[in-house]
């Protein structure tokens, strides 16, 4: 049967929620040629005589565009099935995974689980837990997402857990002409995942001699602390000689020619 388009409108719980001008311009032009092929499936007529399109959103807009005051439609009593609209325009022309990402969460909010969400989409868990993840990206991988610059949920959701701890990089890698791929992704990864420089490694005989030099240091400031207001600089010439002579005792046990112990060699 034929309804007029006056009497149709959307349901604004679709799922889709996108029509690219493009996208519609293209729908009408083929319209104009050939008609409106595939019926729009609208529920019965509310108390204003109207009718809710359950599946045919696109097709009517383009209709509307093409100059048609007509369209084909079948009546039916169906349920408020959301999986089955979305399982629907996953057919025809799937939908953006922004789509897709707020139409789980909206099944979250209404309470489904995760898993029920993925039996019914046949996603995996990871993949919904990735589509969530969209409606939570920083504002620069969230302009990447909305521009189509990178649209992959999946490197998406790793390069906001890079974001974190590698902003510059994620940026660089937004700004730059290079394709976003998993490749990229991991190369930030790798950088991210370097272990720090390590520490020049001390000998035992450089450790040793920096204990005696702070031996020596603290022994002065102890003089220092009691020495005659006029007494000027105390032992200067016993402390270098004390702080030599505990250096020479450290390196000669280190190096095995003289194995006593520092009272040993002091005796």
């Amino acid at each position: 049967m034929l309804l007029a388009v006056s009497l149709l409108y959307e349901d604004t719980h679709n799922p889709r929620t996108e029509f690219p001008e493009e996208s519609i311009a293209e729908l009408a032009e083929d319209i104009r040629k050939r008609g409106v092929l595939q019926p729009l499936v609208v529920h019965p007529a509310d108390s204003d005589g109207r009718h809710k399109v359950h599946f045919g959103a696109k097709r009517l807009r383009a209709a509307i565009r093409a100059g048609l005051h007509e369209v084909p439609v079948v009546v039916r009593d169906l349920p408020a099935d959301r999986y089955a609209q979305v399982a629907e325009n996953q057919k025809r022309h799937g939908l953006t995974p922004l789509e897709l990402a707020r139409f789980i969460r909206a099944q979250v909010d209404a309470g489904d689980s995760n898993a029920t969400i993925g039996r019914q989409l046949s996603m995996n868990l990871t993949a919904v837990a990735h589509h969530l993840s969209l409606l939570d990206l920083p504002p620069v991988l969230d302009d990447a997402l909305k521009s189509g610059r990178c649209t992959s949920p999946r490197t998406l959701h790793e390069l906001s857990k890079l974001h974190a701890n590698r902003p510059g990089q994620v940026h660089a890698l937004l700004a730059s002409e290079a394709d976003i791929t998993r490749a990229s992704v991991s190369a930030i990864r790798s950088a991210a995942d370097e272990p720090a420089p390590a520490e020049p490694a001390v000998s035992p005989s450089d450790k040793l001699i920096a204990q005696a030099n702070a031996a020596c240091d603290r022994l002065e400031r102890a003089l220092g602390h009691i020495k005659p207001p006029d007494a000027g600089t105390v032992a200067a010439p016993e402390l270098v000689a004390l702080r030599s002579r505990l250096e020479s005792i450290a390196t000669r046990w280190l190096q095995g020619s003289d194995r006593q112990t520092p009272s040993q060699a002091e005796r």
